[in-house]
This record gives structure tokens, sequence and C-alpha cells, in this order.
């Protein structure tokens, strides 16, 4: 039904920047809100950052500032651009859209496969 692009993330040096993306396609009649969550090794899954589809951005404290996530409509895409990073941003980074697949439905949560992003010297 949905499907999420998203390339292969990367190995970066403290203080370094990475950007990711995320592509949503198949049956994505309407996109809700679209976000990032990361998954580092021994935490739980934490919230990143989101973008509704009209509002303002909301960003995790620790990535206030050094992070930006934004979206491309047109292309049902979601960008999360990382700056500064440190080892602590080390993870795997997943995408999270709310999607309505046909009209009239309800919104579900759709999540990409994730990604590996990797901060260390």
């Amino acid at each position: 039904q949905v499907q999420f692009v998203e390339p292969v993330g990367g190995l970066v040096q403290p203080a370094g920047s990475l950007s990711l993306s995320c592509a949503a396609s198949g049956n994505t009649f309407s996109i809700y809100a679209m976000g990032w969550y990361r998954h580092a090794p021994r935490k739980f899954r934490e919230f990143v950052a989101r973008i509704p589809s009209g509002g303002s951005t909301t960003y995790v404290n620790s990535v206030k500032g050094r992070f930006t996530i934004s979206r491309d409509n047109a292309k049902n895409t979601v960008y999360l651009q990382m700056n500064s990073l440190v080892p602590a941003d080390t993870a795997v980074y997943y995408c999270n859209a709310g999607i309505v697949t046909v009209k009239g439905g309800l919104v579900r949560d759709y999540w990409g496969k994730g990604t590996g992003v990797t901060v260390s010297s």
C-alpha cells in the first residue's frame, strides 16, 4: 500500500552534517504529519522531529538548533538536515507519516525501514 524510499545513511565525523530524506509512494491519498524517530543502541526509540501538513515544527530538546525538518508535499518527501552532529546522535533513524490511503479513509501511521547514522571519529 505505502512504501518509503530512504537512502542509505552513513558515517560522519563529530561536528559534521548529514541530510536524510524519506519519500512516500503508493496509495498516499493524503499525508498529514511527517516526522523522524531514532533508535540508539540500548535505548528506546525516541521522537526527533515532526512537521504537520500546516503549522509549526517540533523537536526533541537534544536536537533543537542543530536539526531542521522540512517537507516537499509535491514529492511526498520529508527531510532531516542534521548539523553539529555528536556521537549521541548515532542511531537508526526512522521516518513516520500519518497517511490516508483512500478517500474517506482513516489516518494510519506508516514507518520507513530505517537508515543508520553513525557519528564517530
